[in-house]
């Protein structure tokens, strides 16, 4: 995909007799910087963030079916179906808000990896309120929708976004920024998951730096984003590459590179470099996999449609 560009369609009908089918993107995120400032009453951290959309994306395919069932079928032998996963969890939540009758069978490919901080689970859930509200003509808002998601998870809200927002509050605070688009993003993932959860209980508040001022209108340009984000951090970092040492030898491999940004993307364990230069992507691509043992995926920040 074009550096740049939507993820489009969002939606894509299909024919299904009496019943709708669509056809769904749901884009990956990395967190170009994560500030932990403290935590809420309720138990959440309170975060100051900018979230970037990837063209890296999963797809659901959801019919509205005439059963009562929620179906969900996945290439992924490793991923819940049932009322664990978040998909079940946001059909199910608008069925019983607005009483709806119908059943879906979700049909999801995978592409973005399972607990690596790039937001996978949260993006499919978002897309499938976006696509029970096109199919039922809900008229949900994306603001109604986005509290709908805060239900359920705390990143979901950004997927509601235009794909380059400042993420604030445990996640509920959503404002759409205009960041450059023109740099290949590198997406390395070591084999094994690492939850939010476990990934918050590493962070040490008391080694956590105040938020700076960034300018915004310099970051719409790719050497003043580059710049202004090259200051900042990511604050769960630190403990799990202390938990996780293998975090920190992907690190040094990434910043031999030449890349301009090596850093931790969520709570994560995939790690993101960001180059303007694509010679030195290319040679990241050759040398960064670890002989197959790490994920490697090459990726472009995107927009997403309002």
């Amino acid at each position: 995909m074009k550096n740049g560009s939507e993820i489009l369609p969002v939606f894509e009908p299909r024919p299904g007799g009496r019943r709708g089918t669509v056809v769904i993107s749901a884009p990956a995120k990395i967190n170009l910087f994560l500030k932990v400032l403290g935590v809420r009453p309720d138990g959440y951290h309170d975060i100051f963030s900018w979230f970037q959309a990837l063209d890296l994306a999963d797809t659901l395919e959801i019919e509205e079916t005439s059963e009562t069932e929620i179906e969900i079928d996945t290439d992924r032998t490793d991923l819940p179906t049932g009322p664990d996963n978040l998909i079940h969890k946001a059909i199910k939540l608008l069925r019983e808000k607005y009483r709806i009758r119908s059943g879906f069978r979700v049909t999801l490919t995978k592409r973005i990896p399972i607990a690596a901080g790039l937001g996978g689970g949260s993006s499919d859930a978002a897309a499938a309120i976006k696509a029970v509200n096109h199919l039922l003509n809900l008229g949900l808002t994306r603001t109604e929708m986005a509290a709908m998601g805060l239900q359920i998870g705390s990143d979901i809200p950004f997927f509601f976004s235009r794909g380059q927002a400042e993420v604030t509050g445990r996640g509920e605070n959503v404002k759409d920024l205009q960041l450059a688009t023109d740099y290949d993003v590198v997406l390395v993932t070591p084999p094994f998951g690492i939850s939010a959860a476990e990934g918050y209980r590493q962070v040490n508040l008391d080694l956590t730096d105040s938020v700076q001022d960034i300018s915004l209108s310099r970051c719409r340009q790719v050497d003043g984003l580059i710049h202004a984000i090259s200051g900042m951090a990511n604050d769960l970092e630190r403990g799990l590459c202390y938990s996780y040492p293998v975090l920190e030898e992907i690190k040094r491999k990434l910043a031999q590179t030449g890349a301009d940004v090596v850093r931790l993307s969520g709570s994560g364990p995939t790690l993101f470099a960001l180059y303007r230069d694509r010679n030195r992507t290319r040679e990241t691509l050759a040398k960064a996999g670890d002989g197959g043992k790490w994920g490697l995926a090459l990726a472009s920040p995107v927009t997403l449609p309002a």
